[in-house]
């Protein structure tokens, strides 16, 4: 491979002659060979949109030439609309804080600059990643800064498919609202309930905890850029940080806001834990509604069969016709995956000490795969999965009419412990409770029918009064 030589604080790099990164991410890129995984596409953005800011900031005041900053915002450009993707060659898992990732970075963007004013990449003569592209910051505040952003970005779109999901189970709750069925606690049979009332209280939960994102997605647009090495904002200029973060806002037309105090944004990553949280929550809830899908849907002749998920793929390599929940259970494997994510995040947020978190790099992967094989799951759930829901109304039916705790709407017309005995003699001679009722004479027919309304079961009050 042909190579060319540049020189650090350590010493001579052989970097190669067409790559657009320097030596830092080279001496990176042959250390830390851990996952081969690099950063996310909204990393890369994140990190390029901050560098592209802080030059017009930089520039506007004065603080880099003209030509400097408009080369550094083309460079910026560039790979904002797709060019030199190929030039992060940076594992997830490098250096603590992040120095390797925003090193890399840093080349890549003079390297280009320095092209497009005329000279060759690795000279540095006309753009330096130190000293211009770098110009008053540090990769402690550069790193977390573009870490919030990357992650608000991912979770913008999370929260368009959680409407989505909510959207959908509102949907179906809708379709089955007139579908009477028999309820379950204690994975025993209960008071009959309407297919859906079920669905639309898994509407209500994914909305409740949508709310939590949205709180995560809050303290994440607060902003430490401008906070330099230690969080004093050394090096800078004091308008620099507010014009930095002003210019991320029009970028993203997100509501990007500077922190009142950069310390605290530089020791604390809490807007990180907010999102661990968040996640944790919602995905709490969504592995609580898949599981009840997925026992709903058990059968088709020896479980619950009230419902019915889209076949999607065949279900067996050996048993002929038989067809699994299978975008059910995708959706509980990327919510475990997700879960486990978030714990990694919360160790690595606890784990900062005095003046800054080193293990940016861990949480900020955590972040970016969690937030993406959640979005991405939701997706296709939706699409694939919960629209296409349908329910075996018979079978409901037939379950809510001779579910023994159907005479539970008794009470208040014959007494717990006579209802008790309906239930008894139902259970031994296997007759349906309206049936034993009426064998025993205990209400005529008008009452019996007004105290069986299924509209009336499945509200509030108290059914033939």
């Amino acid at each position: 491979m042909s190579t060319r030589i540049e020189k650090d604080s350590l010493g001579e790099v052989h970097v190669p002659s067409d790559a657009y990164w320097g030596s830092q991410a080279e001496r990176s890129r042959q250390l830390f060979r851990i996952s081969g995984l690099t950063e996310h596409p909204r990393m890369i953005d994140a990190y390029v949109m901050l560098k592209k800011a802080c030059a017009e900031a930089n520039g506007e005041l004065g603080l880099l030439s003209p030509e400097q900053a408009s080369a550094i915002v083309q460079a910026a450009d560039e790979v904002l609309s797709g060019q030199m993707r190929d030039q992060f060659p940076v594992d997830v898992f490098h250096m603590g804080a992040g120095t390797s990732f925003n090193m890399n970075v840093n080349e890549v963007l003079a390297n280009r600059a320095e092209e497009i004013l005329g000279g060759s990449k690795g000279e540095y003569q006309k753009v330096n990643p130190n000293d211009h592209v770098n110009y008053g910051q540090s990769t402690n505040d550069t790193f977390p800064t573009a870490m919030r952003v990357m992650a608000r970005l991912m979770l913008e779109d999370l929260l368009v498919e959680a409407d989505r999901l909510a959207d959908a189970f509102a949907q179906k709750a809708v379709e089955f609202d007139g579908v009477l069925k028999s309820g379950r606690t204690h994975l025993q049979d209960a008071v009959p309930i309407r297919l859906g009332q079920e669905f639309m209280a898994y509407a209500v939960a994914v909305r409740r905890s949508r709310r939590w994102l949205a709180e995560a997605a809050w303290e994440l647009e607060e902003l430490g850029i401008g906070g330099s090495a230690a969080g004093t904002g050394l090096n800078t200029h004091p308008e620099y940080r507010f014009r930095a973060v002003e210019k991320l806002g029009e970028y993203t037309g997100l509501p990007f806001r500077a922190t009142a105090d950069m310390r605290e944004a530089m020791q604390s990553q809490f807007c990180m834990a907010a999102l661990a949280g968040g996640l944790r929550l919602f995905c709490n809830e969504l592995t609580r509604i898949t599981n009840d899908l997925r026992l709903l849907c058990s059968g088709p002749l020896t479980g619950l069969a009230e419902i019915v998920l889209p076949p999607v793929q065949p279900g067996s390599s050996i048993m002929p016709g038989k067809v699994n929940p299978s975008m059910a259970e995708n959706m509980n494997v990327v919510l475990f995956q997700v879960l486990g994510q978030c714990q990694s995040i919360d160790d690595c947020v606890r784990a900062g000490q005095l003046e800054l978190n080193v293990m940016m790099p861990g949480m900020a992967f955590s972040a970016q795969f969690a937030l993406q094989i959640l979005t991405n799951a939701i997706d296709t759930y939706i699409d694939n999965c919960v629209l296409g829901i349908t329910a075996n109304v018979e079978t409901c039916r037939r379950y809510a009419e001779t579910s023994p705790s159907l005479a539970t709407a008794l009470n208040a017309h014959i007494g717990y412990k006579a209802a008790a005995d309906v239930v008894k003699t139902a259970l031994a001679e296997g007759k349906s409770i309206p049936e034993v009722v009426r064998d025993k004479g205990l209400l005529d027919e008008a009452t019996l029918a007004k105290a069986l309304d299924p509209a009336l079961l499945t509200e509030p009050g108290i059914p033939g009064r």
